[in-house]
C-alpha cells in the first residue's frame, strides 16, 4: 500500500507532539503533506526538518522569514496565515490531525471534512461550535470523525452504533482537576499557578484551567451529545481522580461498558489513526494491582458552576454552546492576566450567556453557513464577555 497521505493541524501542541512520537515508534508508512503551528516556529522547523512534510504552515505571519531561513535548501514549501492553514487541511489528505486549539481550529477542520478526509479530532470547540454541521459535512463527503479527546474516544470504543438505541447513559469521567477537594473560599484565592498545576495530565494553560473549573467537562457533554446523538439528560459526569477508565456506556439490559488504560494522549492517537483495526504500540500495560484503588464521586456543581452552565447551554441549542465556548476563552484568558479571580471565570460566562439570549442573540444557522454562523456567534460573545468582565473589574 502507498503511504498514507496525512495533515497535522496544530503540530506543535501536546496532541501535535504526541502524535508525531506516536507514528515515530510504529515507523508509519506515512506522507505528510502538510505541518502547522501557531507562533513556535523553532519547533515547527525542527519537525520540518525531521518528518519532510511538503508543506510547513505557520499561522503567524510576522514569523514566515524565520521559517524560510530555518528550512532553506530543504525543499519544504512553507506559508503562512489562518488561510494557508486552510488550504492545507482541505488538500484531501487521508487522515488529518485536528489539534488546534479554540475557534481557530474550526475553519480548517470543516476545510478537512468537506475534503472527506478522515479526521482525528482533538479540538473541542469545532464539536461545540458547530458539532451538528461538522458531522454531517464529514458524511457529506463520504469521510469521518473520530475523537481523539480520551474521554469520547473510550464511548467512541463501546459504544454499540446498532444499539444507540438502546443506551441507557453515557458516563464521562473527570480527574477533578487541582481543585477537587477545595471550599468555594479557596478557590475564591487560587492562583494561576495553583490552577494549571493539572494532577494527572500535562496539558496548555487553558485546557488545564477549563478543568480546573470543569468547563473542559462541561464541553465535553455538548460534544458527547453532538458525537453520539444524546440528550443531555443521558450524558452525566462522574469523578474519577485516578484517570484509568477514561468513560463508559451504559445499556439498557445494566451492562456498562469502559474503556480502561493509563493517562497517555497516544492511545486515543492510536486509536484514531489505526480504526477500526487495533495496532501494537508501545503502550504501558495497566496494572490494576498496582494502581490499588478506582475510586469514584458525583461532582459539586454548587462549587464548580460550569457543568451546569453547560448543560443549559446544551439544552438552548448550537448558538448557546458557541457563546458559551468564546466567553469562557474570554474569561480564561483574563484570569491567566491575573484581571479576574479563579471563581470569577464560571460567573461572567453564566452572565454572558444570559445577557446574549436577553438581546436575542443567539439564533441558529445552517449547515451551509456553519463557519460563517458559528464565528459571528463567537465574536459577538466575546464582546459581550469584554463588557461583562470590564464591570466585575469595576467591581472589584
Amino acid at each position: 500500500m502507498p503511504p498514507r497521505t496525512t495533515v497535522i493541524l496544530g503540530s506543535t501542541g501536546s496532541v501535535g507532539v504526541s502524535t508525531l512520537d506516536l507514528l515515530g515508534q510504529i515507523k508509519a508508512e506515512v506522507d505528510i503533506l502538510a505541518l502547522t503551528a501557531g507562533r513556535n516556529v523553532s519547533l515547527l522547523a525542527e519537525q520540518a526538518l525531521a518528518w519532510k512534510p511538503r508543506l510547513a504552515v505557520i499561522k503567524d505571519e510576522n514569523c514566515l522569514p524565520e521559517l524560510r531561513q530555518r528550512l532553506d535548501g530543504s525543499g519544504i514549501a512553507t506559508a503562512a496565515g489562518p488561510t494557508a492553514i486552510v488550504e492545507a487541511a482541505g488538500q484531501g489528505a487521508d487522515w488529518v490531525m485536528a489539534a488546534i486549539v479554540g475557534v481557530a481550529g474550526l475553519a480548517p477542520t470543516l476545510a478537512a471534512a468537506r475534503a472527506g478526509s478522515i479526521v482525528a479530532l482533538a479540538n473541542k470547540e469545532s464539536l461545540v461550535c458547530a458539532g451538528p454541521a461538522l458531522l454531517a459535512v464529514a458524511k457529506a463527503a463520504g469521510g469521518q470523525v473520530i475523537p481523539v479527546d480520551s474521554e469520547h474516544s473510550a464511548i467512541f470504543q463501546v459504544f454499540q452504533p446498532a444499539n444507540a438505541d438502546q443506551v441507557r447513559r453515557l458516563i464521562l469521567t473527570a480527574s477533578g482537576g487541582p481543585f477537587r477537594g477545595w471550599t468555594e473560599a479557596a478557590m475564591a484565592a487560587a492562583s494561576v499557578e495553583q490552577a494549571v498545576a493539572h494532577p494527572t495530565w500535562d496539558m496548555g494553560a487553558k485546557i488545564s484551567v477549563d478543568c480546573a473549573t470543569m468547563m473542559n467537562k462541561g464541553l465535553e457533554m455538548i460534544e458527547a451529545s453532538y458525537l453520539f446523538a444524546m440528550p443531555s439528560n443521558r450524558i452525566e459526569v462522574i469523578i474519577h481522580p485516578q484517570s484509568v477508565v477514561h468513560s463508559l456506556v451504559e445499556y439498557a439490559d445494566g451492562s456498562t461498558l469502559a474503556q480502561l488504560g493509563p493517562p497517555d494522549m497516544r492511545a486515543p492517537i492510536a486509536c484514531a489513526w489505526a480504526w477500526p483495526a487495533r495496532m501494537a504500540w508501545p503502550a504501558e500495560k495497566l496494572d490494576l494491582a498496582a494502581v490499588g484503588q478506582l475510586t469514584f464521586e458525583t461532582p459539586d456543581e454548587t462549587r464548580f458552576p460550569a457543568l451546569a452552565i453547560a448543560r443549559q447551554a446544551l439544552g438552548e441549542g448550537a448558538g448557546a454552546s458557541a457563546a458559551m465556548n468564546a466567553a469562557n476563552e474570554v474569561a480564561v484568558s483574563a484570569f491567566l492576566a491575573r484581571e479576574i479571580g479563579f471563581l470569577e471565570i464560571a460567573a461572567s460566562v453564566s452572565r454572558s450567556l444570559d445577557e446574549m439570549n436577553d438581546a436575542g442573540a443567539l439564533a441558529a444557522g445552517s449547515d451551509e453557513d456553519a463557519l460563517d454562523w458559528a464565528l459571528t456567534i463567537d465574536a459577538s460573545a466575546r464582546r459581550m464577555a469584554a463588557q461583562v468582565l470590564s464591570r466585575l473589574k469595576r467591581k472589584g
